[in-house]
This record gives C-alpha cells, sequence and structure tokens, in this order.
C-alpha cells in the first residue's frame, strides 16, 4: 500500500506538491521515474543512479518474465534485493508491449505521430475493429504473444501479469491494459477502452486475491490506467469509470493525438475527471519540453526514455547559454542538446553544462566525452546518461521549488 499526501496545490494551476509514501521511501512529487526496463538503467549501476537524484524507478513486467523469470527474481527476495535499489520501484503491467510489439511495430510509429502522415501512408490508415496485429492476438482474456528471445508463445491476461508483478515485488504496479495506436478509430478505441475496463476489474480481483494468500502482497499498491485514445468522449467515460474503482492511483496511458498541443488537452480531460485524492501517473511521456506542462495538468509522477536513450545516442542535455544558474530554468526553451559526437568538441576543454552541478561536469571535459563516444569506448555513454538523468530531476526539482513558492 501508499499513502498519498498533497502538500500544496498550485493556485495559477493544476500543479501540487506531494509525497507518495512506501514501504521502500517517499516519493517528492511531481517526480520523474526514470526507466529500468530489465531492472537497470542502462550504462550505470545503482549507487550512480541514486547519485542523479533519482527517487523511483521503473521496471517492464513483459521483458522480466522474460528473462531471468519473475520467480528467480522472487528467489533472490525481489526486485529491490535482486537490483540491490533500496528506493521505491514500479512496474508496469505489460500492456504497452500490446502497442510497441503489435501495431506500433506493424505501422512503425511511436504514442505520438510528430507528423502528419501523407494519405498514401500505410502508417496514417486508421485501424478498425476486427483488425489483429501480425505476431500478437489479442483476446478477451488477453494476448498471446511470441518471445523476442527464442519464439516460444506466451499468454499475458490480467491475472497473469498482476501475478507476475506480485512475484516480481515492485511498491507500485499497474493493472493489465491494452494500449491502442495512435491510428485506431473512434469503434476501435471504445472497443479497446471497454476491454481494458473489462481487464481493471479482473485485476483488481486478481490483485485482492493475492493479497490474501501472501501479506507481503499486501504491500504492493496498485494503479488503474486511462484509455480512450484521442477522443474527449472516450477519455473521459474511461476517466470516469477506472477513478470509480478501489485503485491506488491511476495512469494515464495510451496515445496522446497528433502534436503536443493535443496530448496536454487530453490529459486536461482526463484530470477532470479523476479523484484529487490520489496519485497520477503519466506513461511513457517525459521530453523536457512537454514536463512543465504536464505538471500543471495535474501529473504527479510521469516515466520517459529520453535522458538515458539521448544519452546513448551521444546527446547531453544543457542549459541555453544565456542562463546563469541552475537553478534559473524551468521550462523546455531554457535547454539545448549538445552533440558531443561532433568534431568540433575534440579540443573542447569545457564541462558539458557550464551550469552543472553533477560529477560529470564537474570532473570531465566536453573534450574527454567526445574522445570516449568517438573511440566507441562504453564510459562515454555512462557519463552522458549519468548527467541528463541528473539534470532532468534537477528540472523537476526546480519546478517542485517555483510550485512551493507560487509561481507556478
Amino acid at each position: 500500500m501508499i499513502d498519498f499526501e498533497i502538500l500544496k496545490k498550485s493556485k495559477k494551476s493544476r500543479a501540487r506538491l506531494g509525497l507518495i509514501k512506501t514501504e521502500h521511501g517517499v516519493i517528492e512529487t511531481p517526480s520523474l521515474v526514470p526507466v529500468a526496463t530489465q531492472a537497470v538503467v542502462k550504462t550505470l549501476d545503482n549507487q550512480e543512479v541514486s547519485q542523479t537524484k533519482s527517487q523511483i524507478l521503473i521496471s517492464n513486467t513483459f521483458h522480466l518474465h522474460l528473462r531471468p523469470g519473475e520467480k528467480n527474481i522472487k528467489l533472490n527476495g525481489g526486485i529491490h534485493k535482486f537490483m540491490n535499489w533500496t528506493k521505491p520501484i514500479m512496474t508496469d503491467s505489460g500492456g504497452f508491449q500490446v502497442f510497441s510489439l503489435g501495431f506500433g511495430k506493424d505501422l512503425g510509429i511511436g504514442k505520438i505521430i510528430k507528423r502528419p502522415q501523407p494519405a498514401n501512408s500505410s502508417k496514417s490508415a486508421n485501424v478498425k475493429i476486427g483488425q489483429q496485429p501480425k505476431e500478437i492476438k489479442i483476446t478477451e482474456s488477453g494476448v498471446y504473444f511470441r518471445s523476442y528471445i527464442d519464439g516460444s508463445k506466451l499468454f499475458l491476461g490480467p491475472k497473469e501479469s498482476i501475478k507476475i508483478q506480485g512475484e516480481i515485488g515492485a511498491d507500485i504496479i499497474f493493472a493489465f491494459d491494452e494500449c491502442p495506436p495512435p491510428t485506431a478509430d473512434f469503434n476501435y478505441n471504445k472497443e479497446s477502452m471497454e476491454r481494458t475496463h473489462r481487464w481493471a476489474l479482473k485485476s483488481l480481483e486478481a490483485f485482492r486475491n493475492q493479497g490474501l494468500k501472501s501479506k507481503s502482497q499486501n504491500r504492493q499498491a496498485l494503479y488503474g490506467i486511462v484509455q480512450g485514445g484521442k477522443f474527449k468522449e472516450l477519455r473521459k467515460e474511461s476517466a470516469k469509470f477506472i477513478g470509480s474503482l478501489p485503485f491506488d492511483g491511476f495512469g494515464i496511458g495510451g496515445e496522446f493525438g497528433d502534436d503536443k498541443k493535443s496530448m496536454i488537452k487530453m490529459i486536461d480531460w482526463v484530470i477532470e475527471e479523476l479523484p484529487e485524492n490520489k496519485p497520477r501517473h503519466l506513461l511513457g511521456i517525459g521530453y523536457l519540453e512537454d514536463i512543465e506542462k504536464i505538471i500543471k495538468s495535474g501529473v504527479d509522477t510521469f516515466d520517459c526514455t529520453v535522458p538515458t536513450h539521448f544519452a546513448r545516442h551521444g546527446q547531453a542535455f544543457i542549459h541555453a547559454p544565456e542562463q546563469s544558474s541552475v537553478r534559473d530554468f524551468a521550462s523546455g526553451s531554457a535547454s539545448q542538446k549538445l552533440d558531443i559526437s561532433k568534431a568540433i568538441f575534440a579540443k573542447d576543454r569545457k564541462p558539458l553544462d557550464l551550469k552543472c552541478d553533477c560529477t560529470v561536469c564537474q570532473n570531465y571535459t566536453r573534450s574527454y566525452v567526445h574522445h570516449l563516444y568517438r573511440a566507441h569506448e562504453i564510459t562515454a555513454l555512462k557519463l552522458l546518461t549519468f548527467h541528463n538523468l541528473y539534470f532532468f530531476n534537477s528540472f523537476v526539482e526546480n519546478i517542485r521549488r517555483k510550485i512551493k513558492k507560487g509561481l507556478l
């Protein structure tokens, strides 16, 4: 179980300061949740992750089920002991893989279509009722997948997802859902949403039954997930339904329209209908330019791969040149990305970011990180990942400061 306390509500927006209290520590919200897909933040050990000011991580139920398996994690004392992380952990339900390994893979798209697709593009075709992805099968009881490791068949439904997450042992787990593609039409989204609602009820039942069998699993909190696609009517209906159920918190999932303006509007529809006294988590969104906007909409926690993914591609987030202090930035416009692979940095003796006080910026030059990256040394990815996570966490920390001061 968790305890959620709202410390302050903004008078200028829906932003709020809060505390999520778990068995493994307290999370100050709003908060970034870095992604540790396979029980690790890529390139970092968990002591280093903690030093980036990270408060909580999210791991992937589907991938951990395939390797090393939830039973192995349980034998190691649960995910916290398994990965030597003493702070809170979330696990997703596996519902995102219904999209990413399904229509997302088929159409080559993500949760947000960044550019309008040409009318003759296969990516622009609406997904309609009755359509199935090529490599998975969605049924009323759950989803049939094939392992990307050995090709074996596996099935994941509400009962299975909750059981796996129970054995993994994270502090916060999610109900099983279907994440529909952004090209799905209204009727497909409606059918998918209604199935997700039935799965939410089954997830709650499975969670209660597990709690009766194992007192240790009573320490977990279960979040329900709101779906409904880009359609206001469905989003509000889903938020009302999921919000009426006895979940400990709520995830906002699915796709988020064709652009960033649509995304904020869709989040607003959902937040308006959810209970105010429980935490809200935005699944899979967190570009730097989005963070202040989603927090102002009332989101408490959010997970994204942006800081770590960009780091592995040689990109460091830094303060824009006109910013004079690490405490001054508060919006995406106050930052820029530095491509460390460029030859211009070969003799640059400055730190990655002149205004950053992380250990990377205090001890290494752009020239050195550039050399490591061009030499394909994995330490370059480690240094960039550490810096980016520290930068993002500092960014959110400053937003919490602004809410506290009544500036946001």
